[in-house]
C-alpha cells in the first residue's frame, strides 16, 4: 500500500523543483530546508571536520541552484543533492591533493595493521557518538573511502573512479580504516 503522505511529499517535492528550475527562490530556499541536513551530514563524515562540511555543503547547494535545469527527476530529488554533494566534496579534496603535492612532498602512510576484523558498532548514542568521532579522526583518504563504501553503500569499483584509484587501493583504505575505528573504539 503507498502512503499518501509520503506521495504528497514526492509531489512536493517535484513541484518545488520544476518552480526552481524556473527561478523560484522561495522554493528553493524550501528544497534547501528539506535536504540541508542529509547533505550537511554526508559532508562531515566525509571531511570530518564542521567547518569544510558547512562549506561544502553551501557549495553544493550553489551547485544545485546552477545545475537544477539538469535535474532530470529520474532519482528523488534528496538522491540527487546526496550525490551532488559527495561529488563536491571529492572535487574539492581532489584540488587540495594536488595543490599540497605539488607545494610538499608526501610519503606514503600506507601500513598494514593486524587488528580484529571490523564488526557494526552499537546502536546507543554513545557509541554512536564514539563512532562518529573515530571516522571524523581518520586520515582523509581512509575516511572518504569507509563513508563512501560502509556508510552511504558505493562500490568498490565506484569509489576507485570517483576518487581515481586502483580498486585494490579502495579495499586496502578501507580495511585500514576498519582497522583504525576499531582500534579507537577499544580504548
Amino acid at each position: 500500500m503507498i502512503d499518501p503522505q509520503a506521495a504528497t511529499t514526492s509531489d512536493d517535492t517535484t513541484s518545488l523543483v520544476a518552480l526552481a528550475a524556473r527561478g523560484d527562490v522561495g522554493a528553493f530556499e524550501k528544497l534547501y530546508a528539506k535536504s540541508a541536513g542529509r547533505v550537511y551530514a554526508v559532508c562531515i563524515r566525509m571531511t570530518g571536520d564542521p567547518v569544510s562540511a558547512r562549506e561544502y555543503t553551501h557549495d553544493a547547494f550553489v551547485r544545485a541552484w546552477e545545475r537544477l535545469s539538469t535535474f532530470r527527476g529520474e532519482a528523488a530529488f534528496e538522491t540527487w543533492m546526496h550525490r551532488l554533494a559527495v561529488n563536491v566534496v571529492l572535487t574539492a579534496r581532489r584540488g587540495d591533493r594536488r595543490r599540497e603535492a605539488r607545494l610538499v612532498p608526501t610519503a606514503d602512510d600506507e601500513t598494514t595493521e593486524t587488528d580484529p576484523a571490523f564488526s557494526r558498532a552499537p546502536v546507543d548514542v554513545e557509541s554512536r557518538i564514539d563512532l562518529e568521532k573515530a571516522i571524523a579522526s581518520l586520515p582523509p583518504r581512509a575516511r572518504e573511502v569507509f563513508v563512501l563504501h560502509d556508510v552511504e553503500g558505493y562500490k568498490h569499483d565506484e569509489i576507485a573512479d570517483r576518487l581515481e584509484l586502483q580498486a585494490s587501493s579502495v579495499r586496502a583504505q578501507l580495511h585500514r580504516a576498519r582497522q583504525l575505528i576499531m582500534r579507537m573504539l577499544n580504548r
